[in-house]
């Protein structure tokens, strides 16, 4: 091989790491803007497990505001939240924001999706938790009359007493557009398995946060809160029940 041919590969090796380098490095506050939906979980500084749902507007000059609802070792919160963000060039960020139940939380994040969503961690003293979030994006919210399917995996945990018991949910939830759920389920609650029909109701507002009633048959009655995202492709729950801690998504 020539001096010529090596000094070609060379620089091209070389402009494939710059427009490499470039095109990864290139976020900022504004690169965070729009309405987006987020679930983080795990838990508390004094040992409890906890989940949460959102929903939050991004100004693109790192402020924050939206409304949640969270499970706090099975008491069940909803409020609004504000905060502050920051993303690095690197399209990595931190974001502190403050809810009405007073806790102040710092959170740290890399943008993922083609800068449409994040994998976020907290990094509070004592607290272990984490969770994801997606963009809102070109959904088109409301009970329009058109049938979806999702596929839903959903876990945590429910108190039993003085016990808190495991349990996920694994289901096919069919919304008719018009109100109603269908599908079916399979249910591990502490271990032991149920297979079986599902059925129940939902309300889904133009703003893409909703609620939903999923009864699997012989089984008590699911109440959930739920924000949609990805273009409607994809919806994020928490279960609203006292006494769980149970939270997860449902994609189509």
């Amino acid at each position: 091989m020539n001096f010529l041919k090596i000094s070609s590969i060379v620089l091209l090796f070389v402009a494939i790491f710059a427009v490499g380098s470039a095109s990864a490095a290139s976020c900022s506050d504004a690169t965070l803007k729009g309405v987006y939906g987020s679930i983080l979980s795990g838990f508390g500084g004094d040992g409890t497990p906890r989940a949460s749902v959102g929903q939050a507007t991004a100004d693109g000059q790192g402020n924050l505001s939206g409304t949640y609802t969270k499970s706090k070792d099975g008491t069940i919160l909803t409020g609004t939240v504000t905060g502050t963000y920051s993303v690095a060039k690197n399209c990595t960020g931190s974001w502190t924001t403050n809810d009405e139940d007073g806790e102040t939380r710092h959170v740290n994040f890399v943008l993922d999706n083609s800068h449409k969503g994040w994998q976020a961690i907290q990094t509070d003293s004592g607290r272990v938790a984490s969770g994801f979030g997606l963009a809102e994006g070109a959904a088109v919210c409301g009970e329009n009359g058109k049938e979806l399917t999702f596929a839903a995996n959903l876990s945590g945990f429910v108190i039993n007493g003085t016990s808190v018991v495991p349990v996920a949910y694994g289901e096919q939830v069919i919304l008719d557009g018009k109100g109603n759920v269908s599908g079916s389920g399979t249910f591990s609650l502490d271990g032991a398995i149920y297979i079986v029909p599902i059925t129940g109701t939902y309300t889904e507002n133009t703003d893409c946060i909703g609620s939903a009633i999923i009864t699997p048959q012989g089984l008590s009655a699911l109440n959930f809160y739920f924000v949609v995202v990805n273009a409607g492709k994809e919806i994020l729950l928490v279960e609203t029940d006292a006494g769980t801690i149970v939270a997860g998504n449902m994609q189509q």
